[in-house]
């Protein structure tokens, strides 16, 4: 039989481990979070680079885009992967107003670095990049393409 002392013991280690969980996934202008908390809801993820004129252009349209669908993640992510330091000053320079992801994302979804930019990839719940873009889009074209890949 259980008892009362070794039920408040095993509730609290249970605790303990949920409230313990890593937060593995860096991300600099939001909080850091874990890849199970990224899971919970679609994602899109795009490359850019300063030196990359498409890319800035298409800045604004991934913040609309972002705003728009407030129920998916939307990250962007400096194909350079620079410092803290020196993507502070580029994300004011650049107008990026979406969370950027610092930690590498092929690691996390196991695409392979882009050999263009701007690139976008869309993903599902399960973690597996549904659609991947290498061209800039518009806030218009990625709805078009959020309504075509969750079906």
């Amino acid at each position: 039989m259980i008892s009362m002392k070794n039920l408040i013991i095993s509730a609290l280690c249970i605790l303990c481990l949920i409230g313990c969980q890593k937060n593995d996934i860096q991300i600099h202008n939001g909080n850091n979070t874990s890849l199970s908390k990224l899971n919970e809801s679609w994602l899109v993820i795009n490359y850019w680079a300063d030196w990359c004129p498409p890319c800035l252009k298409e800045m604004p349209e991934l913040v609309d885009f972002a705003n728009q669908n407030k129920d998916i993640n939307v990250y962007a992510f400096n194909f350079d992967r620079l410092d803290i330091e020196d993507l502070d000053p580029q994300i004011k320079r650049f107008g990026v107003k979406i969370p950027s992801i610092i930690s590498y994302p092929g690691d996390i979804w196991g695409m392979e670095s882009p050999q263009t930019l701007p690139a976008t990839y869309f993903i599902n719940t399960e973690g597996v990049v549904v659609k991947s873009l290498f061209k800039p889009q518009t806030a218009e074209t990625l709805n078009e393409i959020l309504l075509e890949v969750r079906g």
